[in-house]
């Protein structure tokens, strides 16, 4: 199993438990838990089943609203766990070509461990090698390989345009809608900051080291995310394949806006869109990608963990190309990922 770096400052006792232990009281997202009525997870042969939360959430856990884990409504007697919700990939993807866990290179920014963990949603069993991207933006809202193109980026500055604009616009428009909903757009540089990709353990788990996310214009705070399987781990990386997962992590408001008045985050002067505001996240809690967080609510800095599992399709294609959002779907970069190891 891939090891889960401790946050600092965290006791034993605040660590998220592992799947086999299903959610506590201090871990369901506000939203409110999206499990299957059968046995929602499968580890080391053991099948846990959801019950109904009523604790007080522990000072020093994410504090979001804690609300009973119920039984998904679509779930049938043929679903072992509900599919994670199949997300647009937006325009800053780059194909895999770095293959680590940390990612955060140089990035300051709130300590985020993520610990993934991708099952067969039909049969809740752990996929073994599949290769996980993960890619976000920095604590105040660029993409790397897009810093020249603004990828996503702070607020303008300076005065608004005056006047009345003359004149007919002729050509094509080009680039994306705000809000990261448009098509796939070719980095303007190299930089590699917060992307990676990682393989996945016989658990099916995967933990990356990062930071906490900044935000940009149109969007709330989020990490993209893909799985690729039936691929083959070489020398130089992952490749063929196909992408089965296209999806986006988020975050509740309250460790947010407990992030958004520390340094770097507070030079972020963009309008932050929130996560009852988003037009891509589909406001169904865990199921549409809402993480399961834990930190300090005192004291953030020191750390965040966040967990979810990923229940996806593995013989279906879901690249991106069909996602949901305002702005509408944007092609993929590759549906049959490659990478080269560095």
């Amino acid at each position: 199993m891939l090891g889960a770096p401790s946050v600092p400052g965290m006791t034993d006792s605040q660590v998220p438990p592992t799947d086999a232990q299903g959610p506590t009281a201090s871990e369901v997202p506000e939203a409110g838990g999206q499990l299957a009525r059968r046995a929602v997870l499968v580890a080391g042969g053991a099948a846990v089943t959801a019950v109904g939360v009523g604790g007080v959430l522990s000072a020093n856990a994410s504090a979001q609203e804690a609300t009973p884990a119920t039984a998904a409504a679509t779930s049938t007697e043929d679903t072992c766990y509900t599919l994670t919700s199949e997300l647009v990939e937006g325009p800053y993807y780059i194909d895999a070509d770095k293959i680590r866990r940390d990612v955060t290179e140089d990035q300051p920014g709130i300590p985020l461990t993520l610990d993934l963990k991708v099952i067969d949603a039909d049969t809740c069993r752990p996929l073994r090698d599949a290769a996980v991207d993960i890619w976000h933006c920095n604590a105040t809202g660029v993409y790397s390989g897009y810093e020249a193109g603004g990828g996503g980026g702070p607020a303008p500055t300076g005065a608004p345009p005056s006047g009345t604009p003359t004149g007919t616009p002729t050509g094509t428009p080009t680039g994306g809608p705000p809000g990261g909903g448009g098509g796939h757009q070719e980095p303007t540089d190299d930089d590699r900051f917060l992307r990676g990709t990682w393989h996945t353990d016989r658990h099916g788990q995967v933990t990356f080291k990062t930071v906490f996310p900044g935000w940009y214009q149109g969007r709330c705070v989020h990490i993209h995310v893909k799985v690729h399987v039936d691929g083959e781990w070489t020398d130089a990386g992952y490749e063929g394949g196909h992408t089965c997962h296209t999806g986006q992590l988020f975050f509740d408001e309250k460790s947010v806006i407990a992030s958004s008045v520390l340094e770097p985050y507070v030079s972020n002067t963009t309008t932050r869109t929130t996560l009852t505001e988003d037009g891509i996240y589909p406001q169904n809690g865990p199921e549409g990608g809402l993480l399961y967080l834990q930190y300090d609510r005192r004291h953030i800095e020191r750390g965040v963990r966040g967990r979810l599992t990923l229940g996806v399709a593995p013989d279906e294609t879901n690249d991106g190309e069909g996602g949901g959002g305002p702005g509408g779907p944007g092609p993929s970069a590759s549906a049959s990922p490659s990478a080269s190891a560095s």
